[in-house]
């Protein structure tokens, strides 16, 4: 769970930033299974299964889905992310790592059925920062990259870029992480105040994860590694494909049971 100081600070970016208070790629929340997440679904590496391998790099590609609401008069919100930290340590989910490292975009639809569009980064337990110099779009194809200047030096070098419109954005940031998961994620985020909990998940065309690398080499993403998304009800309501020929991307789809790759 987020430590007090990560809400505080979380509540102090979101009094300066126009619209709802919500905090991106917090911490995995597990449901009854070791698959299934109540906020996120994707794919998580964790360095048990892999061996004891220590994650110094991860990078993919993505497109950003065009959100749509899914409930009549109900704001929505949703993200695509790449990380390190923060999932799962081993195959069975017993062990989470407490520590993340993310950017990604954000898709969201108000009450009124307006969709926007937006990027972003954040280091656990901050607040996830605004890219304000980024100007996100359904159908955008962005390229996200991790990378700690020198293995072991806890110094990291996050970027993001919008291929389609050619903005791009990039910093480097001490961060002592852990180096034991890595995932790319599709999140519902969580809300701040007065209803507070995990956001209502829009409609979302596929984003379409691919290139997915770990320290510079293709993911070799497996089917053991999928998260599943449940409500409250323990309903799969987002779930990834298998992965693609290569290896190193999947499809992710919203309010679906089944996803083709």
């Amino acid at each position: 769970m987020r430590t007090p100081l990560a809400f505080a600070l979380a509540l102090t970016v979101a009094a300066v930033l126009a619209g709802p208070a919500f905090a991106h790629g917090d911490l995995l929340h597990l449901s009854a299974n070791a698959n299934e997440s109540t906020n996120w679904f994707g794919y998580v590496q964790g360095t048990l299964e892999q061996g004891g391998k220590q994650f110094n790099a991860i990078a993919a590609d993505w497109t950003v889905p065009a959100a749509t609401q899914h409930s009549s008069g109900q704001a929505e919100y949703s993200s695509d992310w790449i990380g390190i930290g923060g999932g799962c340590v081993d195959a069975n989910c017993l062990v989470t790592d407490s520590t993340l490292i993310q950017t990604g975009t954000e898709q969201d639809v108000d009450a009124g059925g307006s969709a926007s569009y937006g990027a972003w980064w954040e280091v656990i337990p901050g607040p996830s920062l605004v890219i304000a110099n980024m100007t996100v779009g359904a159908g955008d194809h962005m390229h996200a990259a991790i990378a700690e200047v020198l293995a072991g030096a806890n110094l990291w070098t996050i970027t993001l870029q919008d291929v389609t419109r050619g903005e791009a954005f990039s910093t480097t940031v001490p961060y002592s992480s852990t180096h034991l998961t890595a995932e790319w994620i599709e999140e519902t985020p969580l809300l701040i105040g007065t209803d507070a909990g995990f956001a209502a998940l829009p409609n979302l065309t596929n984003p379409s994860f691919a290139h997915a690398t770990t320290n510079g080499a293709t993911a070799n993403l497996s089917s053991s590694e999928e998260m599943l998304l449940v409500d409250s009800s323990n309903k799969v309501i987002g779930t990834p494909s298998a992965p693609n020929a290569t290896r190193d991307g999947f499809s992710a789809c919203t309010w679906a049971t089944s996803c083709s790759a």
